[in-house]
């Protein structure tokens, strides 16, 4: 049963209350970050803030995932160094990945699994490479920098990025990996990221990324699985057992065949609904 990951919700390192706030949140995991969040008088007192706070608290299930800087910067080797080993931490995410070797340069800094974000051209362009190597666990694209990079216009389509979220995606399933949106930066308009949560649930992201807890609701619910879809995937899979039971390869459910493929993408379906489940009991029990 895999870990869902439909809220992925960024906290500024910086901000204490934040950092409090975050361990009740109902996000599947956290991104802390020490880069775009903070300012760069306020790296270094950032990065002594967030690790007393991932010895000390306890975020329940959720996915603890840090952002650091940029190796090219004056605060990336210091950052690694700091959670390279830190127990409170399940993942790093690492900016501005241009190439599989921008990862290599940091899985021998750091134990925990890491994280990519493609937010560059060149990245999207290598996101299969990326993707495939061997110490990543996930991949994030940054749909903000990727857009100022490109030049593109702000659609609600998403129009312009539809290239490099579909080569993110190739990428992610290519490799077995998990990929989650960008964030929608309107953090007030509910029917805005609601359109968007959509259209990445229907490309088959596995979550959004978001910018503030008012957004968690929607894109938990949305990147669920709604009553409805589970009573299908059921029905599909007792209508298929049947179907083979009599000696036959198909099943009609609906009006429509049914055939394995239908079968394992409707069990998958139902082990997704499993694990947002066990994760919304094991939330609450911390």
């Amino acid at each position: 049963m895999s870990r869902p990951f439909r809220s992925v919700l960024y906290i500024p390192a910086s901000k204490a209350r934040a950092l409090e706030k975050a361990r009740d949140l109902p996000a599947d995991a956290i991104i802390f970050d020490l880069e775009d969040a903070v300012a760069p008088e306020e790296k270094v007192r950032a990065r002594a803030l967030l690790g007393q706070e991932l010895a000390a608290a306890d975020f329940g299930p959720r996915l603890r995932i840090v952002r650091v800087n940029g190796l090219d910067t004056d605060w990336g080797a210091a950052d690694l160094l700091a959670f390279a080993a830190h127990p409170g931490v399940d993942a790093v995410l690492v900016p501005k990945v241009n190439r599989a070797a921008d990862l290599d340069a940091v899985a021998g800094r750091v134990n925990s699994p890491l994280w990519a974000m493609l937010e560059t051209a060149k990245g999207c362009l290598n996101a299969a490479e990326i993707a495939a190597h061997p110490r990543l666990q996930g991949l994030v694209m940054g749909t903000n920098d990727l857009a100022r990079e490109l030049g593109a216009r702000h659609r609600p389509d998403r129009l312009p990025l539809q290239a490099a979220l579909g080569l993110g995606l190739l990428a992610a399933r290519a490799a077995g990996k998990v990929i989650v949106d960008g964030v929608f930066n309107a953090f007030r308009d509910e029917a805005g990221l609601r359109a968007e949560c959509d259209q990445g649930r229907d490309m088959g992201f596995d979550g959004k990324t978001l910018i503030h807890p008012a957004q968690l609701d929607i894109a938990n619910e949305v990147f669920a699985p709604g009553a409805d879809e589970i009573d299908l995937a059921r029905r599909q899979i007792d209508a298929y057992a049947q179907a083979r039971a009599r000696g036959d390869g198909v099943a009609v459910l609906d009006g429509r065949i049914v055939e394995n493929l239908h079968v394992a993408t409707a069990r998958a379906l139902i082990a997704r609904a499993e694990a947002i489940a066990a994760l919304s009991i094991a939330a609450g029990a911390v």
